[in-house]
């Protein structure tokens, strides 16, 4: 068995192609986060790569997994950007690390069974749904062309419809109809796709003439002749250190997103389970997933500390190792490597930068409806009967809670949203009583 296929660690110059490619499939997730939450690309680039270099020291090199954007703290991101500013944002998003580093040691302590108890899929499947569909407003007003709240226009209507039309399409069809290489990037593809009509409206003049005639109604008028303004291209320095951010201390803004990391750390369980079938190893075992989860946590805490969004085990990659049968982790090395030296050129995230909100709006409406029906799939496998009036009271008071805004001001803090929808969800398991709840039995991989 070649180096390549091996799933023992070997670093090794002639690997270095195969690890672009690993993150040239991971690249359109990887850099969709920060384009959607307000955080620098080339921060997003930098940590990913430190991040996963950090779980390989941590797992001592064991698993052929790459880190970068979590999707499911997007929600959280965007409000926590709005009301308190990245550095208190960024707090919240290091205290998430530190509970992926509490389950690591509880795991350690008393065994992944821990995980279920506390964190079933009667919580989980809800509380993700929440985090999709609390974002479905953001995603049609961007697709429409205006601002993620709605307030202003920056693209008129109809272009802006053509723009996230293609995007979504592409999308679709890639992950549909692609074979291969194709089907492991159709964010990447729906974004190229996207950014080329734009060029396209642009060049043909349907850009400015649309522009020209628009009737923005009651709302602000930001949109512009052009879509895509090389000047900020041309602006950017070639080479330029990521525009690093530091936390600062915000309580309400660690208990608003904190909760959130409730299910990706399920999320992380099931991915470590995925790749170990891949490749054939039991890394539940070895390195053990209370190492992973380690190596996880310390990569999203370290990711907030620069201002870069959580880092999660990337399923895209997976599928690429899958289908290379690339199973070496050091590959993965290489692909982090890769990351961190992109992250120095400031003429990339100047070129990110450049894309048309419609771009993102219609890819947005996919990405947030998958979202949610993760949460759906993950109800519906774990078996629950539902109309049971413990699962109803818990499913429904998540849901509500979530969507409906609801908030709770603690003098000291205010809590609310997934927040609050998550800690609740997890309350409510703990103390009702379960005589006949139908729970999930335990060969059902934690309900993913």
């Amino acid at each position: 068995m070649s180096d390549v296929h091996s799933t023992e660690y070997s670093f090794k110059p002639k690997d270095a192609l195969l690890g672009a490619q690993m993150l040239f499939v991971a690249f359109g997730a990887l850099v969709l986060v920060p384009l959607l939450t307000g955080l620098d690309s080339n921060v997003a680039l930098f940590t990913a790569g430190v991040g996963t270099l950090v779980f390989q020291l941590i797992t001592r090199g064991r698993v052929p997994v790459f880190l970068a954007s979590s999707f499911a703290f997007i929600a959280p991101i965007i409000y926590g950007v709005q009301t308190w500013g990245i550095p208190s944002t960024m707090c919240g998003l290091f205290g998430a690390g530190i509970l992926y580093v509490i389950i690591s040691c509880l795991i350690r302590i008393f065994g992944v069974e821990m995980l279920k108890r506390i964190l079933p899929p009667i919580v989980t499947g809800p509380v993700i749904m929440v985090i999709g569909l609390i974002l479905a407003p953001t995603a049609v007003h961007m697709a429409m062309g205006r601002t993620g709240d709605g307030s202003a226009w920056l693209v008129p209507n109809d272009t802006a419809m053509i723009i996230a039309g293609v995007s979504l399409l592409t999308t679709i069809f890639a992950s549909l109809l692609g074979r291969g290489w194709i089907k492991l990037i159709p964010i990447l593809l729906g974004i190229i796709a996207g950014y080329v009509t734009s060029l396209i409206l642009d060049v043909s003049g349907f850009a400015a003439s649309a522009q020209a005639t628009f009737d923005p109604g009651q709302l602000q008028n930001w949109t512009t002749p052009t879509l895509v303004n090389f000047g900020k291209i041309a602006e950017a320095p070639l080479l330029a250190l990521p525009n690093f951010v530091f936390p600062t201390w915000n309580l309400e803004a660690i208990l608003f997103i904190v909760p959130v990391a409730i299910a990706p750390a399920i999320e992380h369980f099931g991915d470590i389970l995925a790749i170990g079938g891949i490749s054939g190893k039991d890394y539940v075992k070895d390195p053990g997933v209370q190492n992973t989860m380690l190596g996880d946590g310390i990569a999203t805490s370290l990711a907030a500390m620069l201002g870069g969004p959580p880092n999660t085990t990337y399923s895209e990659v997976s599928g690429a190792v899958a289908l290379t049968r690339a199973f070496n982790p050091g590959i993965m090395t290489w692909a982090a490597i890769t990351a961190v030296i992109l992250a120095f050129f400031g003429k990339l995230g100047a070129i990110l930068n450049t894309i048309p909100v419609p771009v993102m709006g219609g890819i947005m409406i996919l990405l947030f409806g998958a979202i949610t029906v993760i949460g759906i799939n993950t109800l519906v496998r774990a078996g629950n009967d539902l109309m049971l009036p413990r699962n109803l009271a818990i499913v429904s008071i998540i849901l509500v809670f979530g969507i409906g805004g609801m908030n709770f001001d603690l003098i000291i803090v205010k809590l609310g949203g997934i927040g609050l929808s998550g800690i609740i969800g997890v309350i409510l398991n703990l103390i009702l009583p379960c005589k006949d709840c139908n729970d999930a039995q335990p060969d059902d991989e934690l309900g993913l």
